[in-house]
This record gives structure tokens, sequence and C-alpha cells, in this order.
């Protein structure tokens, strides 16, 4: 069985890799359009490669991708994070799991993870064509002809893992075949605040804040950090991420509120700086000491309700409290476009899932055509979780059921 599988990231690689495993005697080739092969997985987690997220409750897990969730609720129960981890494992790989839950290589270097891949694919005996384009397919009867760099080739079964495409047409062959395409859009950004006086506190971190969407439902906790072209941060990306469309149709234009000890409520906050007000009456209002609310983050947002900084508790009137309570409960923020990883941007849109057999990866539309990875309409937020979808979907494609 001659197998064809376009695309040498993470996803193509498990695929051929997994084919081999499942079907010994195959004749697997890979082919990669440019001249590198797996570039996403050596520079992702700054260059320690964030393999998967320890989470092995596939509800909870599911969770985590705002497109894609229910797909691959089913399908992590073929292959999930413990069988990542045990697959790595059994090829001398050692993982470890850090406080937030993300996981590693214990070298700390994503090259271990690129040397382990490479080594299984050609182990194995499959064939890598690097500055091998695919331009075009066609199924005739019970084979795929591939055009790639204007040569015909033939195969019995085709692997598709090229990745999310940052434009409609970057799927066009697909659609040819009849499939239809989610439209892609960016997903996992940072919010551009042009010209705000915020970006003075560049490389602050707030680490229980709650960003929403004014205006909308969206919402989303975690770490905020500060940039000197806006914010970024863990619970930013992730609301990018879940809002990623509705973003795109306001055109990267809108407003957002931010509580910055997402933890408390309003009054319990309200009753936390009267506590304090009343236990330092004497002391200047900059003296407040939280450890969810960095020192710099704190002066900023007094001067910015209008407070003096040497001002003593004591004189804080009752209508400047409120507006203390308010611009840490309700700091409200303008967004003016986005800013994209470009070495690990991630998209939403690809392949409808509704065409797309979760339990094989098989196209419903073509026979003997198999999908893995985002070239998919599936996308994580960051964590581990899109190089999780990328073993799911790879090994099970590679089944070739």
């Amino acid at each position: 069985m001659n197998v064809a599988v376009i695309g040498g990231g993470a996803a193509g690689f498990f695929a051929s890799i997994s084919v081999k495993q499942h079907h010994p005697n195959a004749r697997v080739v890979l082919f990669e359009k440019s001249t590198k092969v797996l570039s996403k997985v050596k520079v992702s987690g700054g260059g320690r490669c964030n393999v998967t997220h320890s989470c092995f409750d596939n509800n909870v897990l599911a969770n985590n991708y705002p497109r894609g969730g229910r797909f691959l609720k089913k399908a992590f129960h073929q292959f999930g994070v413990n069988e990542t981890i045990d697959w790595f494992g059994e090829r001398n790989v050692v993982l470890k799991t850090e406080k937030d839950n993300r996981v590693f290589p214990i070298t700390d270097s994503s090259q271990t993870i690129v040397d382990c891949l490479i080594q299984e694919f050609e182990k194995l005996g499959c064939i890598l064509n690097t500055k091998s384009a695919s331009t075009a397919i066609e199924r005739n009867k019970d084979q795929f002809q591939l055009t790639i760099n204007d040569q015909k080739m033939l195969f019995e079964k085709v692997i598709v893992a090229t990745g999310g495409s940052p434009k409609k047409e970057g799927f066009e062959w697909l659609r040819k075949l009849g499939h239809k395409i989610e439209l892609p859009v960016p997903s996992l950004f940072t919010f551009n605040m042009p010209k705000n006086s915020v970006s003075e506190l560049m490389g602050t971190v707030a680490p229980e804040a709650r960003v929403r969407l004014q205006g909308g439902k969206l919402e989303s906790a975690g770490p905020v950090l500060i940039t000197h072209w806006g914010m970024s941060g863990p619970a930013v990306l992730k609301l990018s991420a879940f809002g990623a469309r509705e973003l795109a149709e306001r055109n990267y234009h809108f407003s957002i509120l931010i509580s910055w000890l997402a933890a408390h409520s309003e009054e319990e906050v309200r009753e936390l700086i009267k506590s304090h007000s009343t236990s330092n009456r004497l002391a200047q209002i900059s003296n407040f000491r939280n450890e969810q609310i960095p020192k710099r983050l704190w002066m900023y947002l007094i001067t910015k309700v209008g407070i003096p900084l040497d001002k003593r508790w004591v004189d804080v009137s009752k209508k400047e409290l409120n507006k203390i309570v308010n611009v840490l409960c309700n700091d409200s923020y303008d967004v003016r476009g986005k800013t994209t990883f470009k070495e690990e941007f991630v998209t939403c849109g690809g392949i409808s899932l509704n065409e797309v057999n979760h339990q094989t990866m098989e196209s419903k539309v073509v026979a003997g055509l198999y999908f893995s990875g985002e070239v998919l309409d599936i996308d994580g937020v960051t964590g581990g979780f899109n190089f999780q979808a990328a073993w799911t979907t790879g090994f099970i494609a590679g089944k070739l059921n």
C-alpha cells in the first residue's frame, strides 16, 4: 500500500509513524513544501516544546479547545494525554509536568522532541521528501493522483497534515474535492493598545486577573502580562482564542474590562481596601501591598483615578474609595488591533469537522482521504493543547481504518 502524508509538522510526522506502526508493510512518503521539518515543534514553548497538558479527564481536556472540543473528546479515548506521555517515554524521552500543568521534556529542549520524531520516522522506514509542494489532488477510481512539483504521483491513501492557513485560498485545493472550509481567522493573539500609558508598565504581571469583553459574554481568568504594545498573558490569549471569530467581526476594535483581583468579588475587594485603610490610617496610599497587585500596577491605577500617591488613607474620601474599588474590579481599556506570534501562529478554521469521521479521521466526502492536525477546524488555547490534538489526530489517521 502506497500512502502519502502531506505536511512535515508534528501531525504529519506522527501520522506517518502511526501508519508504519499499524501497517508495517506500507510504503509511506511524507511531502514537505519547505526545506525544514518540525519547525513549529522547534520554536514552541520558547524552544522547550510544550508537548501536552497534564489533564487526564477527557471532558475537562476538551474544554480547552474553542473549536473542535466535542470532536476531540471522542478521539481522546483512542489516544489521549496518558498515551502521549507513554509514547515518548517508551522512546526514552522523559517528560516533566510544571506547576501550571504544562508538560515539557526534562531536557528543556525542543530538539529532544524533534530528534525523537525523526529517529522513529527513519527507523520505521518512512520516506521524507522536502521542497515538495502539493498543488493538486484528484481521486481516480481507487487511487489518488497527487501533483507534487508539477509531477503526477499515485497513492492508495492520503493523509493531509498541512496545518492551518491564514487565508481561505490555502484550502482551495481541498475545497475542490468537495470539502466545506470554515473561514480561517487568527486565534491566540495579544491585544494592542496604541498610545495607552499602561504600556509604561511593560513586563508587569498581574497573576490573578479576569478579562471580560465589554458588550459580550466572553471572559477569561489567569495571569495578565503588560507589554510595550498592550496586553498579553494566558488570560488575554485564552480570550482571543474563544473570541476569535467575534473579535475578527469587530475588526479588532473593542473594549475590555479587567478585574485585577479575580479571586474576589467586588464586595470582598471593598472590604479589603476598607480594612487596609482602617489599619493604616496615617500611611500614604502608595504603601498598599497585595501579592496579586504588583506595586507598579497599584501606583498606576491610583494615579489613573486621580488620587495623589502621597495622600494618607485617613484622608481618602468615600468617593475616592469607590473609585479605587471600581478600578480594581472594572478597569477599562480600548483595544485597537492585535499581534500574533509569527513562529507559533494558530488559526481557527479549516476542514469542517462535520465532514470528518472522529473515529478514523477519514473524510466523509472522499474515501481514503484522512486529515490530521490544524488543517482541521480545531484549535486549542496555549498550554500544550494544540500539540495534543496533533498527536491524537495523527495517531488515529495513521490507522487508516
